[in-house]
């Protein structure tokens, strides 16, 4: 047997895997389902090392989302009850997307009305088939983060497109959202010729996310916010800030104990209530996004105090 036979063969057994583990395949297209797995291979594995073991590529497909990519191929195959799930699924996502990405409510509601038509494909290709931006997902990671990364790419593709002769100090400052960061981190989305799951959804994720904090700290007893207070931004020790409170060091750190738990709860249930995240991504982010942001959350979600942690800086 060829090695492109292998490769396809291989290729065919990781679709067939990958509908065995849907919870609905939404009776997808085998050969269509294979064809949009050998793109992802071909972009995202084989572009990097085109040497790959078949055991690379086996899991490479095997990390696949396969409902989410069973919901698009239908929805791109014109199954309108497949497209009635991923509006009715996602709605509450693209609008939380796309109010961290406007300035105002009437700009969210305009934009989320034009992600939507770009997903749908208003526009017709030479082969008859709508021209829409679920052909850029390749099922690599949640569909939700990739809608959200789409929602801030078409953000900044508007402002863009009308802002071009003026540049105002809001328009400076959105601008700078897509570029580089001064300390040299990645960019907030890529340039336009970049796949828009390449787009980093990070920035906006962690907005959310600290918004969420936000919010949930201001629930918090005074007693509690004046220990999260001493502890994180003014760097005092928990034997120090149990004497502010009249308490014993072991008694601060069990309440911050409790804070931690207290906070990560409603966090997450802000993210997952009234932004659309879902469980798995929530707990994602907790591990990863958090780690990366511009103010340090990592100490107040992580699940227990750790004096050796560095502290989050204060305004």
């Amino acid at each position: 047997m060829s090695e492109r036979s292998e490769q396809n063969q291989g290729l065919l057994a990781g679709a067939k895997r990958l509908l065995a583990r849907a919870t609905d395949s939404r009776a997808v297209d085998l050969d269509v389902l294979v064809s949009r797995i050998k793109a992802a291979v071909e972009k995202y594995l084989l572009k990097d090392d085109e040497n790959a073991s078949e055991a690379t590529v086996a899991q490479f497909i095997d990390g696949l989302q396969a409902d989410d990519l069973c919901l698009i191929l239908a929805c791109e195959r014109g199954d309108e009850s497949a497209w009635s799930d991923l509006v009715e699924r996602f709605t509450s996502t693209v609008r939380s997307a796309a109010r961290s990405a406007s300035s105002n409510e009437d700009g969210a509601q305009d934009l989320a009305q034009s992600i939507w038509a770009e997903l749908y494909g208003l526009r017709v290709r030479d082969d008859g088939k709508r021209a829409s931006k679920l052909a850029y997902y390749s099922g690599r990671g949640s569909l939700a983060g990739w809608l959200r990364a789409v929602v801030a790419q078409l953000a900044i593709d508007h402002h863009r497109k009308h802002s071009r002769t003026v540049q105002t100090e809001d328009d400076a400052e959105f601008d700078r959202l897509a570029q580089r960061s001064d300390d040299g981190q990645e960019a907030f989305l890529a340039s336009a010729t970049r796949n828009p799951e390449d787009a980093i959804s990070d920035k906006l994720t962690g907005a959310e996310m600290q918004r969420a904090l936000e919010r949930s700290m201001k629930e918090l007893s005074n007693e509690d916010r004046l220990l999260v207070k001493l502890y994180y931004f003014d760097g005092l020790r928990l034997r120090e800030a149990g004497s502010v409170l009249g308490v014993h060091e072991a008694t601060a750190s069990r309440r911050l104990t409790r804070i931690h738990g207290e906070l990560r709860d409603r966090v997450e249930s802000i993210l997952i209530s009234e932004l659309g995240w879902s469980k798995a991504e929530t707990a994602n982010a907790f591990g990863q996004v958090a780690l990366n942001l511009e103010t340090d959350l990592e100490p107040l979600l992580a699940g227990a105090p750790n004096v050796g942690k560095s502290r989050i800086k204060g305004p």
